[in-house]
C-alpha cells in the first residue's frame, strides 16, 4: 500500500492529497529516510509524520485497504 494511502486510512493525516503533498515538500520520513507519496508500506516501518513544529512517530503494526474510524489505531503503534 502506498504511504499517502495508508495514511489516510489509519487517520494519521486526514484526507489523502494532503498526504502526497506533504510527501512530496519531505515532511514524511520512513526508517529516518525521506520517501515520495509512491512509497510502498511494510510491516515494522518507522513513519515520521511532521505537522508543522511537532513530529508524530509511528511504527506500522497492520496493513488493510479499509477501516472504521474506531479500528484505525489498530493500524499503527506511536513510539517517542
Amino acid at each position: 500500500m502506498r504511504i499517502d494511502k495508508f495514511l489516510k486510512v489509519s487517520r494519521l493525516v486526514k484526507r489523502r492529497p494532503i498526504a502526497k503533498e506533504m510527501a512530496d515538500q519531505g515532511r514524511i520520513r520512513v526508517n529516518y529516510k525521506v520517501v515520495k507519496s509512491s512509497y510502498e508500506v511494510k510491516l515494522g516501518d518507522l513513519i515520521e509524520v511532521g505537522y508543522g513544529s511537532r513530529t508524530v512517530k509511528a511504527k506500522v503494526c497492520a496493513i488493510r485497504e479499509t477501516t472504521k474510524k474506531a479500528e484505525a489505531s489498530e493500524l499503527y503503534e506511536l513510539v517517542d
